[in-house]
This record gives structure tokens, sequence and C-alpha cells, in this order.
């Protein structure tokens, strides 16, 4: 057994006992939703755990174009959530949205096990042409070089020249090959599979749209208003949140790196189907007959206009349907087109901004424009903070893989008792980290949240805002100090990478309880949806930055095989430095500000509500919220 299926069933077992207890007192439907949102996440982050070296390993794109793209796809899963709500909330209902969702997502990650054929490294030298032949995923991602059917190892010396190891005299190849005296490019990249795998990201983003921004919204409706079991009914859905992309990460990252691409995905695409099969038929034993726990919520609100013909014999619901479908055209093409999406978000910024300001000028008091100039700063601080935490799937990822130690035993199995577990972590694996300590200290923050909200001494929220910036800062800078403690192959203790995780999931627990909750209390309601669209359009934002920003750790790889490691773990460095350093100076200034920040909203972003920020920062991603 894997030690960290072994440690992650023991976490597991530790934080569900309580959490399954609580729901005995909860309406029947939350436990649907709990595990069909549970399968979601699973399916979401187990594919996303492995996308980054899908790219660089399987497809051979470089680090800038492979950081660019995942940025891309990212920000894209964030921004659909918009038509997919309005859809909803117009036509549809929450129900038939998320079932036609989660059927797109399982398509798009079946269509994801679709890989097709590695393409392929060549090197041109002196009019020859050597291939090289690559095993291995993720950090154990080795290739040869093929000299007369031969593999042959390489590495660059001091100079930077490609030296290739062992090579015998006589070989139609110098041993050392000076820098620009051969040409490296990639064959094979088969353009019928890159184009299959477009349609699946593609499936996945409209998936996510039609789903996401819906199913929170059917666990409120579970609860009448003044239910007072409705906050504890979010902290055990957000439980599921995490526990999914938890399993996903150890699971699909495992199967992904060990067994192949397809496993992977492809247990991703299980998990999601079995998360639509227990949603559509609202039961947990949906294989047998019996009541629907979910059918008397989130239902159209005009069921009969649904029926109204639409387009000839198509009604107006399966008229949605195929817009849907026609989207996903439209997203495949986006996804290819990463300067129209970055532009797409300029757009949307200037015109978010630009009403903004017209509205706080022309139409809003002076308290309600003072507050909402508050809510834009928090809104433009956690764009800050999201670029940067989210660099875990893209440049922490491949830093984890490339300059990470992740044995954890000099020895590679460890008995215990009868069980032999396996003492390694594979590269993505290390991000179950994040939402695994979520599942650990969730309830630690809910508990400090209300400890200091009876005593008068909860940090207002730009405070909040502030600490996450400088924790998200200094989780990179440990990363810095950890290369000083790097072996000879150019590895950082995976301490300092653990140590990293954490930083950044405190920073979150400071944040995301009161990120998007902050911005609906300091919006009038005539503004309220449009600063909600606002808060999407920064989740966004901070994904496509992000993507830029881990581009900026680029290295040259062969093969998928980092050329140089020392040149990566400097570029790591000085990228990870820059941007920790950058960020914790803006926490800091925010920090000095916020009680003058605080002031802006009047008291109205500063009600005691640590339960339920607690509640709401149980989840992975900021948007996972019951106004989301």
């Amino acid at each position: 057994m894997n030690i960290v299926v072994l440690v992650g069933i023991i976490v597991t077992l530790v934080t569900a006992v309580p959490v399954f207890n609580q729901m005995r007192k909860h309406p029947k439907g939350l436990h649907i939703l709990f595990f069909a949102e549970m399968w979601e996440r699973f399916s979401y982050y187990g594919m996303r755990g492995l996308l980054i070296f899908y790219l660089t390993q399987h497809f051979l794109f470089d680090d800038a174009f492979a950081s660019s793209q995942y940025g891309t796809y990212t920000s894209l899963v964030y921004l659909l959530p918009l038509i997919g709500g309005f859809l909803a909330d117009k036509y549809l209902g929450n129900r038939k949205a998320i079932a036609f969702g989660a059927l797109l997502l399982v398509a798009g990650h079946m269509t994801m096990g679709i890989e097709g054929p590695e393409a392929t490294q060549v090197m041109h030298h002196d009019g020859a042409r050597y291939e090289f032949v690559t095993e291995g995923r993720g950090d154990t991602r080795q290739a040869l070089i093929q000299v007369d059917g031969q593999g042959y190892s390489f590495s660059p010396n001091e100079a930077g020249d490609l030296v290739i190891a062992d090579l015998p005299e006589g070989a139609p190849i110098p041993a050392t090959l000076p820098q620009g005296s051969y040409e490296l490019s990639v064959e094979n990249r088969d353009r019928t599979y890159v184009s299959i795998f477009y349609l699946a990201l593609a499936l996945i983003v409209m998936g996510v749209g039609f789903l996401k921004a819906n199913i929170s919204s059917i666990v409120g409706q579970l609860y009448e208003e003044n239910d007072p079991r409705r906050d504890g009914g979010f902290t055990l859905y957000y439980y599921g949140i995490n526990l999914g992309s938890f399993w996903a990460a150890i699971l699909c990252g495992y199967l992904g790196e060990t067994v192949g691409w397809w496993a992977g995905f492809g247990l991703a695409g299980i998990g999601m189907f079995v998360g639509w099969v227990i949603f559509v038929r609202g039961r947990m034993m949906f294989f047998l007959p019996g009541k629907n726990l979910i059918g008397h919520v989130g239902n159209p609100p005009e069921p009969d206009a649904l029926k109204k013909p639409m387009f000839g014999p198509i009604n107006r619901e399966w008229g949605i349907y195929a817009l849907g479908l026609l989207g996903v055209v439209a997203v495949w093409f986006m996804l290819q087109a990463h300067a129209l999406t970055g532009w797409m978000l300029i757009a949307g910024w200037v015109l978010f901004l630009g009403y903004m300001g017209y509205f706080i000028v022309t139409k809003a008091s002076s308290v309600e424009g003072q507050r909402l100039i508050l809510a834009i700063i928090l809104i433009v601080v956690s764009v800050v903070f999201w670029t940067l935490f989210e660099q875990a799937g893209s440049s922490m990822n491949l830093f984890a893989a490339r300059n990470t130690n992740l044995d954890i035993s000099p020895s590679e199995f460890v008995n215990l008792g009868p069980l032999a577990v396996e003492m390694r972590i594979t590269a993505s694996q290390v991000q179950s980290f994040n939402a695994g300590f979520i599942l650990i200290f969730a309830p630690v923050f809910a508990f400090l949240w209300a400890f200091l909200a009876k005593l008068q001494r909860n940090p207002n929220t730009p405070l909040k805002f502030a600490l996450a910036l400088i924790q998200v800062g200094l989780g990179f800078i440990l990363l810095v100090w950890g290369v000083s403690f790097a072996d000879d192959s150019y590895r950082v203790p995976l301490v300092f990478l653990a140590g990293a995780y954490l930083l950044h999931t405190t920073g979150e627990l400071c944040l995301s309880p009161v990120g998007l909750s902050a911005i609906t209390k300091l919006s009038p309601g005539t503004v309220v949806s449009f600063m909600m669209a606002g808060w999407f359009l920064s989740s966004s934002a901070a994904q496509y930055v992000g993507g830029l920003v881990a581009g900026m750790t680029a290295t040259e790889t062969v093969g998928g095989q980092v050329l140089d490691p020392g040149a990566a773990l400097a570029g790591y460095a000085s990228v990870f430095q820059t941007i920790g350093i950058f960020a914790i100076a803006i926490g800091i200034i925010v920090g000095l500000l916020s009680f003058a920040l605080k002031r802006l909203g009047h008291g109205r972003a500063e009600d005691q509500m640590a339960i339920a920020g607690a509640a709401e920062a149980a989840g992975p991603d900021q948007d996972a919220h019951p106004k989301g």
C-alpha cells in the first residue's frame, strides 16, 4: 500500500466520523448533494493534478505553453458558471442544469482517457536524425537519446553543451555537442488526438459552467430560511468537497503516474459518473427503487415555459441543451486562443470597473459608494492571493516532480505488521496536501474565529485578507529557503513543499470565509448580482494570470525531462522569491491600511460570522459558496 493512501485513510476516518454523525440530524437530501459534489470535485481535481504533466510529458509542449494552457483552461472553468447560473435561475432550475452539466463532465473526463500515441522528441545534428525514447511519468520521467539503436543518458556541462554519457568510440555523433550545433523538434504530435484533448477540456469547462454555480444553491433550498441547522449543513457539505479533492489527488494522481494517463483520467470519469447517477436518482442506493430525496428542490422557475417550442419541434429546455453543446464548440476554439481569453478578461474588467465607477458616482449614496470601493479593493486583493495560490496545479506541481525529493524513507518499502507500505509519494499526490490540511484545520479555524468573535477580537475583513497574502508569500519564501538544503540531484526535501502548502492553506482559511460573503454584504441590492459576477471574474482572472506567472518558471526540457535540473531549481527559486516578497509586501500594506479600510464598510462587512465563515472556508476553491 502507498504511504499517502494509508495516511489518507487515517485522516478520513478521524475527520469523517463526527461529520457523518452530524449528518444524521440534517435533511436526507443533504446526503445526496454531499456525495454528488464529492464525486464532482473528485473528478475535477483528479484531472487537474495530472494536467500539467500530461501537457509537458505526453504532448511534449514546452513549459511556457503548458502553463499558459493550464491558466486558460482554469480561467474558463471559473468564468462559465456566470452563464450556467443565469440559465438555471432564468429557465432550467438548479437540478436540470446540474444534471446536464454533470453529464458533460462525464463525457469530458472519459474523453481525456483517449490519449493516443505520445509525441516524440527528435534531435537533428549534421544532417542526421536522432530520436529520444522516454519512460515513466511525473517525477520518474526519464529520456534517453537513441544512437545506433541504443539509449544513452545525457546532461549539460558547465558551458551549456550537451554531453552524452557512455557513448562508445566510433559513434556517428560526438559525445559533446556544443550549443547551436544541434536542433530539437517534436514529431508525431498527432493533431487528431490534440483536438480530442481540447474537446475533452471544452466539455469539462461547459460542464462545470452548468454545475458549479448551482449545486451549492440547492443545499440552501433544503432548509427553511430560519432553520438553525442551515450553516451546519453547509459545513458538512463543504467537507464533502474537500474529501473529494483529497482522494482525487491521492488515487487519480497515483494511477496516472504509475499505470498510465488513461487510468488517472478514467478514474476521474468514473467518479463523475457515480456522482451524476446519485444526483439524478436522488438517493444513495441509486440501483434500488425509491423516493428521490431532492425532487422537491431546484426545480425550474416556470416549468411550463420550458415545454414551449423554441426551434420548430425543439422546446426551450432541449434548445438550451443544444446551445450548450454549441457552446462546447466555442470553448474548444477559445481554449486554443490563449490571448483571446486574456483580452476577454481585460474587456470584462474594463466593463466591470467602468460601470461600478459610474454607479458609485451617479447612483450610490455616500455610504454605499464607500462600501463598494472597499468591495472592489477586496476583489483586487483576492486576485493577487488566488494568482499565487493557484500555482499549486502548475509551477508548484512541476517543482514537485523536478526539484523535490519525494522519497519519505531511504527504504522503498517499510513493513507495518503484515502490511508493506510504499514509502514514496508521486508528484501529483502532493496536490492532496491542501485539501488534507483543510480537513484537519478547518475545524480549528472555525473554533478560532468563534472564540475571537466572543472576545470581540475577530480580525476585520481587510486584515484577514492581508494575513492571507502574507501567508501565501511566506509559503514561497519557505520554498526558497529549502533550496539551500537541496541534494546533489538538486532536489529539495519534501518537508519544505509540505510547509508551503500548509501556509497557503492557512492563508486560504483566512480569506475564504469572508470572501464572497463580504462582497454580498457590502453591495447594494441593485448591484449585488453584478458584484458577484465581478467576484467570479476576479477568480477567472487570477487563474489566467497564474498561468502567466507559472510560465516565468519555464525551463528547457527534452522528451519531457528537464535538461538541467540545477538551472531549473535556480529558476524556480528566483520566481518564487519574487512573488513571495511581492505578496508579503502587498499584505503588509493592506494590513497597515486595514483599519482605515474597515471604516469604508461602515460596519457592514464586520458581522461576527465566524461559524458560517468557517463553513465557507471549507472548500478548496473560494467560489464553492452557498451564494455562489
